[in-house]
C-alpha cells in the first residue's frame, strides 16, 4: 500500500483484524494522528488519561480475548502508560503498546522529552520491545509485537520516532538483511502426554475428598469444569480472577478463596485430601491445603506456572478445556458422596450468613447490603468490573454470577483506580451489554471521576446505554484502613485514611448522566431498578459505614490479637467496628433461617 509509515500501521493492525485504539493525544504522535484522521475503519477513544488508555486495553483483552491496543505520546505520555500495562502483564493479558518518540535526528541529545523507552519498557514488554528505525520496519515490528502479544499472553511495545512515522512507506527489499513477515495466529491444541494424564487419573481417582481451585485460565473450560467436580464429587473453588467460570447457583461451588473468600472454601482446603488446580496462579499457601496433607494436580498452558503454589505430584501443561476433556474419559464416578454432601451443606449454610451479615444495621448504610440487592436483579448478560479496595469484598462474596455473566477486576497488581476505565473498555467491546462498575469512593477520586468525562463524551453512540458505576462514598481508604488493624495492629490514621467528599451523584448529573443517591437501606432496591432501567449511564453513591469489616473466612489467633491491639491503641471508631465485628462474626455462627 501507499502513504506514509503511520498509515502503514494502521493498515497492518486491521489486518490483525484490531479496530480500535485507546489513547491520549500529543505531538510525539502527530503522525499517527493524522492517519486515525485519514482511516475510517479505526475508531480511536480518547482517554483523559494515558493509564487509563492501557486499562481500557487491557479489559479489551480480558473481556474479548483479543489483542487490546494502546496509543501514547513520547515523554511524560508514555511513562503514564505503565501502570495500566502493568496490570496487563501481570494478569497474563494480550496488550499492544505504540508509543512515539522524539525525532531520530534528536536522540542522544538530551532533546526536550526525551525518555529512553527501550529501557522504560524493558520490563513489562520484557518479551518484545522494538524501536522502529526505518519505514520498511513497521512491517515486522507490528506483526511481531501482535503476534508475541497473542502467543505468550502478555504486553509488547512499538516505538516509533515521530520523523519516521510521517516518512513513506516501502515495503522490505528482497535482499540481504531484510524480514518478510505476515499476519496470523492460530491458538493450537495443547494437551500432556497420554502417560501424564493417566498418572492424573490415578491420583483424582484415589482421592476421596477432591477439591477444585480454577481461575481465569479455566474461563472457557466450564462445562469440562463441572463434569470432572460431578465424576470426583469435588467442590470447586474460584480464585478473584476466576469468578465467572461458574455460576454461584452450582451447589458445589464455594465461592471465592482467599482473604475475600468464603468459609465453604476455607473448610474445603482444610479437609480435603487431593487438590486439582486449573487455570489458577492464587498465590496466597496459607488458603490452600497444609503442606503434605493432599495429594495435587494441577493444569496450566504455562509451564513455568506449574508447581509453584502448591507440590504437585502431577504438573500437567495444557490447555484447560483440552486437557480436562482428554483426562474426563479416564476419571471413575465416585459412588461415596459424602464430601460432596458435606461441602453442599456447607455451601447452604453459607448464604444464610451472607444475607444475615448484609442486612445487619449499620450506620448510615451496610455496603454489603448494597451488593446484596443488586444481586438478585442482574440483567442477563452483564458484564461486571470491580476495583480493588473494599469494594473487591462484596464484589468476591456478595454478588451471584449467574451463566452468560462476565466478571473481572485487577488480580495479580491489585492496582487502585481500574474499575471504570475497565467498564468502559467493556462497554465498548460489547455496546449491547449491560455493564457496572463497583467502586471505592478513593478509586473514584484517583480515576473514576475523570473518566465519566469519557463516558460522558462516548455513551450515545452505544446501543445499550446502561453503564452504571457504584460508588461506595464512606470517606475512608477502607481496605487499608482494616489491613493496618489486623496485619499490623495499628489504629485508623484520620490523616491517610481520610478523604474528602464529594457529590458524585451530583457530579454525574452536571456532566449530563444519571445521579442516585443512597443514604437509608430502604432506598436501595428502588435506586438499583432506576439505575438498571435509566436511559443513559448512571452513578449510584451509597453512603457506606467504613465499620462494616471485611471479615476473613478464617480468623486467626495473630489477626485477632492485632485487631485487639488497634482497639487498646485508641482507634478512633473502636466502639462502631467491636459492634459490627460482633454482628458479623455472630452471623457466621448462629446464621439466620431463610
Amino acid at each position: 500500500m501507499s502513504g506514509t509509515v503511520s498509515d502503514y500501521l494502521l493498515y497492518r493492525l486491521a489486518q490483525w483484524g484490531i479496530r480500535r485504539i485507546y489513547g491520549y493525544p500529543g505531538d510525539g504522535i502527530n503522525g499517527i494522528l493524522g492517519a486515525l484522521r485519514r482511516n475510517s475503519e479505526f475508531q480511536f477513544i480518547q482517554t483523559r488519561h494515558e493509564e487509563m488508555a492501557a486499562f481500557m486495553a487491557c479489559a479489551h483483552a480480558k473481556f474479548t480475548g483479543d489483542v487490546g491496543v494502546c496509543l501514547a505520546t513520547s515523554g511524560p505520555g508514555a511513562i503514564h502508560l505503565l501502570n495500566g500495562l502493568y496490570d496487563a502483564k501481570m494478569d497474563r493479558q494480550p496488550v499492544v503498546a505504540i508509543v512515539g518518540q522524539q525525532k531520530s535526528l534528536a536522540l542522544g541529545g538530551h532533546y526536550q522529552q526525551e525518555v529512553d523507552l527501550q529501557v522504560l519498557f524493558k520490563d513489562v514488554a520484557a518479551e518484545y520491545i522494538t524501536m522502529v528505525s526505518n519505514p520498511s520496519a513497521i512491517r515486522h515490528a507490528i506483526d511481531r509485537a501482535v503476534r508475541i502479544a497473542s502467543v505468550q499472553r502478555t504486553v509488547t511495545c512499538v516505538i516509533i520516532p515521530n520523523d519516521v512515522q510521517e516518512e513513506t512507506y516501502q515495503s522490505p527489499p528482497r535482499a540481504h538483511g531484510t524480514l518478510h513477515s505476515s499476519v496470523g495466529y492460530a491458538v493450537p491444541r495443547v494437551i500432556p502426554r497420554e502417560e501424564d494424564l493417566e498418572r492424573a487419573a490415578r491420583v483424582l481417582n484415589e482421592g476421596r475428598k477432591v477439591a477444585m481451585l480454577v481461575g481465569a485460565g479455566a474461563m472457557k473450560a466450564a462445562d469440562e469444569v463441572v463434569e470432572v467436580a460431578n465424576l470426583l464429587g469435588a467442590g470447586v473453588a474460584k480464585a478473584l480472577l476466576g469468578k465467572a467460570v461458574l455460576p454461584d447457583d452450582l451447589p458445589f461451588c464455594v465461592g471465592s478463596i482467599g482473604l475475600l473468600g468464603t468459609k465453604p472454601s476455607w473448610d474445603m482446603m482444610a479437609n480435603c485430601d487431593t487438590l486439582l488446580m486449573v487455570g489458577s496462579s492464587f498465590p496466597y499457601s496459607e488458603f490452600l491445603p497444609p503442606e503434605g496433607q493432599a495429594r495435587g494436580v494441577q493444569i496450566d498452558l504455562d509451564g513455568r506456572m506449574l508447581g509453584i503454589r502448591y507440590p504437585m505430584e502431577v504438573p500437567l501443561c495444557g490447555d484447560a478445556k483440552e486437557t480436562l476433556r482428554a483426562l474426563i474419559p479416564m476419571l471413575a464416578r465416585k459412588a461415596d458422596r459424602s464430601w460432596r454432601e458435606f461441602i453442599e451443606k456447607s455451601m447452604r449454610q453459607w448464604w444464610k450468613v451472607v444475607e444475615g451479615r448484609a442486612m445487619s444495621d449499620a450506620k448510615p448504610v451496610n455496603p454489603q447490603r448494597v451488593f446484596w440487592e443488586l444481586s438478585s436483579k442482574l440483567p442477563d448478560g452483564v458484564i461486571l468490573t470491580s476495583d480493588s479496595g473494599s469494594s473487591a469484598n462484596w464484589f468476591a462474596r456478595d454478588l451471584k454470577i449467574r451463566k452468560g455473566m462476565m466478571a473481572s477486576l485487577s488480580g495479580n497488581l491489585a492496582t487502585m483506580g481500574c474499575g471504570v476505565p475497565y467498564a468502559i473498555g467493556a462497554k465498548f467491546a460489547f455496546p449491547d451489554r449491560c455493564v457496572i462498575a463497583l467502586v471505592g469512593d478513593g478509586a473514584m477520586q484517583m480515576n473514576g471521576n475523570g473518566e465519566l468525562v469519557t463516558v460522558a463524551k462516548y455513551w450515545k453512540e452505544w446501543k445499550d446505554p446502561r453503564l452504571i458505576v457504584l460508588v461506595l462514598n464512606n470517606r475512608d481508604l477502607n481496605q487499608v484502613t482494616w489491613e493496618q488493624r489486623v496485619l499490623s495492629g495499628d489504629p485508623k490514621n484520620p490523616s491517610t485514611q481520610e478523604i474528602p467528599d464529594f457529590p458524585y451523584a451530583q457530579y454525574a448529573e452536571s456532566l449530563g448522566l444519571r445521579g442516585l443517591r443512597i443514604d437509608r437501606p430502604d432506598q436501595i432496591a428502588r435506586a438499583w431498578e432506576q439505575a438498571l432501567s435509566a436511559d443513559r449511564p448512571v452513578v449510584v453513591e451509597a453512603c457506606v459505614d467504613p465499620d462494616v469489616p471485611p471479615l476473613p473466612p478464617h480468623i486467626t489467633v495473630e489477626q485477632a490479637r492485632h485487631f485487639a491491639m488497634a482497639i487498646a491503641r485508641g482507634d478512633e471508631e473502636a466502639r462502631g467496628i467491636i459492634a459490627r465485628s460482633l454482628r458479623g462474626m455472630v452471623e457466621q455462627f448462629k446464621p439466620r433461617k431463610g
